[in-house]
């Protein structure tokens, strides 16, 4: 099973710089297509890639330990007490991205079955870039209760092998 959980954060890291190389490939189209005289709009489209590779980039960031934390009470804490705030923060973290991962997937259903598209130039389904939004929530979540269950078991949890974000 960690090599399952690891590999879909490897994969959502991937993706997520995929999409943003994939602003720097729709920047250059812009570009090039201005130089020849033709119109392309890469602002929409640029603004859809940063928000999935944002998002898809959620769990991979956490489990690396790539996000700031504020471990000033908890690195205080020793024992019992420090597995029990860790489990409390992971745990309501991770009833927290569950209620939002539940509403940007009914979000995201919602502006399908509407057939909502974006303003733009490009009327592209908002369903789409939607989709890479609650795809990295619910993986983030899965991350997070990941991280609880190995504090619930006195494992350490994913992130905390990174102590360069800890602010103490």
């Amino acid at each position: 099973m960690r090599r399952l959980l690891d590999g879909v954060y490897l994969i959502s890291g991937v993706a997520a710089g995929l999409f943003l190389a994939g602003i720097a490939v729709v920047i250059v189209l812009q570009i090039l297509a201005r130089l020849r005289g033709l119109a392309f709009d890469s602002t929409e489209i640029s603004g859809f890639f940063m928000a999935a590779s944002t998002f898809l980039g959620l769990a991979y960031t956490f489990r690396d330990g790539g996000h700031v934390r504020v471990s000033l009470l908890v690195n205080n804490l020793a024992g019992g007490r420090r597995r029990a705030a860790e489990l409390w923060c992971c745990a309501f973290s991770a009833c927290l991205l569950a209620y939002v991962s539940w509403h940007a997937v009914a979000f995201t259903l919602e502006s399908y079955e509407f057939h909502d598209v974006s303003p733009g130039l490009m009327a592209v389904p908002f369903w789409i870039p939607q989709a890479g939004m609650a795809l990295g929530l619910i993986i983030l979540t899965v991350a997070l209760v990941d991280a609880a269950v190995a504090v619930a078991r006195g494992e350490k949890a994913g992130y905390e092998d990174n102590t360069d974000t800890a602010l103490d």
